[in-house]
Order: structure tokens, then C-alpha cells, then sequence
């Protein structure tokens, strides 16, 4: 029964988390939306029913039934249509809510999809508050406004990983044997469990870093090991085997590539495993451990479909899931409650929770920063774009091209939206039937 607790614990605090994160997100986009002075309509947790809500001056404020997400609307998101060969007007005066019959005919799925879109906009775009749209602020303060979403998830990473490594400590591997293989060189050579390595050639071994280079730069070549044994030193000829070995980063984690196969190199192998003890790092080693993270992520991002396919294909062949691929918020919440109900020191837990939650923020920068629609670098470039264009026209004395019409976009918008929908179904279903089993 407590472990069924402690479990559901650790669920809890990651939906917590996410909550929180989210919540935070969408703070950032709102503050610099008011302080733009756009009107506001709605600032919502989550997606689905609505659970609970309140209005406090112009804005609803809610929590939705899965906490999947958030959202604030905005007034004017999109552009009024060009009327004939008129430019799109972004100046004070133009008119947008347009009556039904002035309203452009639409023929075909892509026109109907673009036009609702537009017509959705204008919806929110009350009388008298015509110049309080997002579309007509100048480029600048749209891509601050975008920006801002994503980076209160970083600032949140940033913190949690300050936590993580200097006040927590991170676990690392230390030259102590935790096992040797069984006809493994190490076995030949004499190695027990329990032994610490604190010479290797000549050489003081002082941290798991230095004693693993020095292996692996032994490849099939013996080497003098001298190890601590119960108090008294013992000096042993090891002669490693050479291998071709996966790559591993600073922290001991198994390096991979953008496809998320192991990145191999030839090194010396002695089959031992070593026991890992916490120790705090300063705040360089911090933010390298946050840079490895946001590289860890943005590898899986960039090749997702690939990645979900081959997550999906492991689990109809039955095979084990890579640990390092895909994950969906299903899965997230079910490594937290793993590792809630573990029979490891209270610290190892709190440690692991947090590098969760750490990971959870990186994930949401990196996922909001990709340049596509509905996702917030999808606005940023927009917003980039129309300052270019604007730019160019200027230097050639050409008219005003006035505001990008994202609204051409929202057929490309349901696109991704739904190919992300899909995606993330196939990962709930394969964390269902194929989680991640943390040792």
C-alpha cells in the first residue's frame, strides 16, 4: 500500500509541475501582452472542458480538463483579408470585422479553413479597441510576446538544474567497484567489487572521468592498476579488451546520435560496474548540465517522427524501449512514480525528481521554439519575416506590404496539429503497453 502511495506521490508532483510550468508559459506570453496593451480575453491551463473559471476585468481566467497545455487569446491574431487589389491595411482607421456580404466568397477546403480563421479574429476585436491587436504591433514586440512563453520555461530549467547540481549534487559514478563480470579482463586480472582504483601506470586516480580514459586508452594493452582492498594496496597487471564501446558524456550518460543510435568508438573494456555517489557541482557545471540536456532534446525534436516510429516499431516487436528516446507526459508520470516508490535514499529520489522536473522545462523551451505553427517560434518567424519584407520594401522605395497574412497558414497550423496529436496518442499508448522500466 505505500509504495501504490508513493507512487501516485510522484505522479502528483510531476502534474504539479507541469501545471505550474505551464501556468508560467502562459504568464510570460500575458504579462508582455498587457504591458503591449492587447487585449486579452482569456488565460487558460489546460485544453477541453472548462473546470473552473473566473473574469477579473477583461480577461477569463480558467483551468481546463487536461493538463495538457495552455493557452491565452489575444485580440487580432490575424490580419483583415485584402480587399481587391488593396494592401492589407495595418494602419488606424481600417476596418475589421467585416459585414457577411462584403466578406470575400470562399470556394474549397484551404479558402473556408483560411477565412474562418480570419473571421475568428475579428471576433475578438471589440468596438472602440481597434488599435489593441496583436497584429499591428511592430515586429519587435510580437517575437518579445512569443519569446517570453518559452523563456519562463527556461529561466525554470535554469533553476531547477542550479538545485540539482549545487545544492542536491548530481549522482557520479566514483572509482569504487561496484561488480566485475564474469570472464570479463577485469575478472582476469584479478579486480573485485569493493576495490577503489586509485592508480592506473604511475598515474594518481582521483575521479571515474580520469579512470575511464585511462581504460580505454589501453586498448589490448596491459596496464598496472593499483586498488585500495579492505585498508592495504594491491597492485594487479589488467590487460583491457578492445571494444567498440558506447560514448559517454561527463555524468556518465550514454551518448547518442540524431537518429538515437549509440555513437561507438574503440576504447578498452574491463566489464565493471562502479557505484555512484552525490556530489554537488558549481553553477559552470550547471549550465553544462542544462546544455546537455537542451542537446539531448533538441536531437529528439528534430528527428521525432523517426523517433516515434522506431518507439512504436520496438514495441510491436517486443523489444525493450530505448530509454533516451521519446517520452509522452503518460511516461513522464510514470518514471516519477517509479522512482517515488524506489526503495533508494530519500536523497537519490529527490534528485531524481527534480532532474525530471528540470527536463520537463527544457523540453517545453525547445518544443515552443520550433519555427512552425501553432508553436510560439511559428509567430516568431512570421513576425521576423514581415520586418524583412518591410525592410526590402523600404530600400526599394516600394509600397508598405503591410502585416503577414499568417491566416494562409492555418491549413499548414492543422497539419502539424494533428501530426502532433498523433504522435503523442502513439507514445500513450506505447508507455502504456511498453513503459520504461528505471533500474
Amino acid at each position: 500500500m505505500e509504495t501504490v502511495l508513493l507512487f501516485v506521490l510522484g505522479v502528483l508532483i510531476i502534474v504539479v509541475g507541469l501545471v505550474v510550468s505551464i501556468g508560467l508559459h502562459e504568464l510570460g506570453h500575458f504579462t508582455f501582452a498587457k504591458l503591449f496593451k492587447v487585449r486579452v480575453g482569456q488565460f487558460m491551463i489546460g485544453f477541453g472542458p472548462t473546470l473552473w473559471s473566473r473574469r477579473r476585468g477583461e480577461t477569463e481566467y480558467g483551468v481546463k480538463a487536461i493538463p495538457l497545455g495552455g493557452y491565452i487569446s489575444m485580440a487580432g491574431m490575424f490580419p483583415p483579408a485584402k480587399r481587391g487589389d488593396e494592401p492589407r491595411d495595418g494602419r488606424p482607421g481600417a476596418t475589421f470585422a467585416q459585414p457577411e456580404h462584403a466578406r470575400p466568397s470562399t470556394t474549397g477546403l484551404f479558402n473556408v479553413l483560411v477565412q474562418d480563421a480570419r473571421d475568428a479574429s475579428a471576433d475578438t476585436i471589440l468596438v472602440g479597441e481597434e488599435e489593441r491587436v496583436f497584429y499591428r504591433l511592430v515586429w519587435w514586440k510580437r517575437v518579445i510576446i512569443m519569446l517570453a512563453g518559452p523563456a519562463m520555461n527556461l529561466v525554470l530549467a535554469i533553476v531547477f538544474a542550479a538545485i540539482l547540481v549545487c545544492g542536491l549534487g548530481l549522482p557520479v559514478p566514483s572509482t569504487t567497484i561496484a561488480d566485475v563480470g564474469s570472464g570479463t579482463p577485469a575478472a582476469a586480472g584479478g579486480l573485485r567489487a569493493d576495490d577503489r582504483v586509485v592508480e592506473i601506470d604511475g598515474t594518481d586516480v582521483t575521479s571515474y572521468t580520469q579512470m575511464t580514459a585511462l581504460i580505454r586508452a589501453h586498448a589490448g594493452r596491459q596496464m598496472s592498476v593499483v586498488v585500495d582492498r579492505d585498508g592495504s594496496r594491491e597492485t594487479l597487471q589488467v590487460t583491457p579488451e578492445a571494444r567498440r564501446v558506447q560514448v559517454s558524456d561527463r555524468w556518465g550518460t550514454p551518448s547518442t546520435d540524431w537518429l538515437g543510435q549509440p555513437v561507438l568508438t574503440r576504447a578498452g573494456f574491463l566489464g565493471i560496474g562502479n557505484y555512484t555517489t552525490i556530489q554537488r557541482q558549481d553553477l559552470g557545471s550547471a549550465f553544462a548540465y542544462l546544455g546537455s540536456d537542451i542537446q539531448g532534446i533538441v536531437k529528439i525534436v528534430v528527428t521525432l517522427p523517426a523517433r516515434v516510429t522506431q518507439t512504436v516499431q520496438s514495441t510491436i516487436e517486443g523489444k525493450k524501449r530505448d530509454s533516451s528516446g521519446p517520452i509522452s507526459l503518460v511516461g513522464i508520470g510514470e518514471i516519477a512514480g517509479q522512482v517515488a516508490a524506489s526503495d533508494s535514499p530519500i536523497l537519490n529520489r529527490t534528485v531524481a525528481m527534480v532532474s525530471v522536473l528540470a527536463q520537463l522545462n527544457v523540453a517545453l523551451f525547445v518544443f515552443n521554439m520550433v519555427p512552425l505553427l501553432p508553436l510560439d517560434g511559428g509567430h516568431v518567424v512570421g513576425a521576423v519575416w514581415e520586418a524583412v519584407r518591410r525592410r526590402f520594401a523600404a530600400w526599394f522605395k516600394r509600397p508598405d506590404p503591410g502585416p503577414v497574412d499568417m491566416a494562409k497558414l492555418v491549413p499548414l497550423t492543422l497539419l502539424v496539429t494533428g501530426v502532433l496529436a498523433l504522435m503523442s496518442l502513439a507514445l500513450i499508448v506505447v508507455d502504456i503497453v511498453n513503459p520504461i522500466i528505471i533500474s
